[in-house]
């Protein structure tokens, strides 16, 4: 799931949520079983090394190495403490328009930021490799 696309509006949705956490390692008798980590705002998106990466749908907060004791409204609140969707006093479903565009806007915000943080790293990567390249060849050529 893309967190940056439209459809993405169907993760402030419980069930929508909870349907990512297929193959979920924390099942049973633990507190971060895949309803918990739903109820917190998390999606499961994991990769080939990290079975147990969770993102907030709302303030895309990732948080890996999960263990079951964890509770994820306790650390998706210690790790992202300007979310607010974990701060909301009442369900999604009982917003009114005025108060879910003014979460969806605090949500755009987050997608903005990480937007603009993932192209400066790129950069930052691409000027250090360009740079690298320039005295490479300035020590050939001496």
């Amino acid at each position: 799931m893309d967190p940056f696309s439209e459809d993405s509006v169907e993760m402030f949705f419980y069930e929508n949520r909870l349907k990512t956490f297929e193959g979920w390692p924390f099942e049973e008798n633990c507190s971060c079983t895949p309803e918990n980590m739903a109820k917190a705002g998390f999606i499961h998106t994991p990769s080939d090394n990290c079975p147990d990466i969770a993102m907030c749908f709302f303030c895309l907060k990732e948080l890996e190495g999960w263990e079951p004791d964890d509770d994820p409204e306790k650390e998706h609140k210690s790790h992202s403490a300007a979310c607010q969707f974990i701060a909301l006093k009442k369900k999604v479903e009982e917003l009114n328009v005025e108060e879910f565009f003014k979460l969806q806007r605090e949500r755009h915000k987050f997608q903005i930021i990480k937007s603009r943080n993932n192209d400066i790293t790129k950069f930052e990567n691409a000027a250090k490799q360009r740079r690298a390249d320039i005295i490479k060849t300035a020590i050939v050529e001496e």
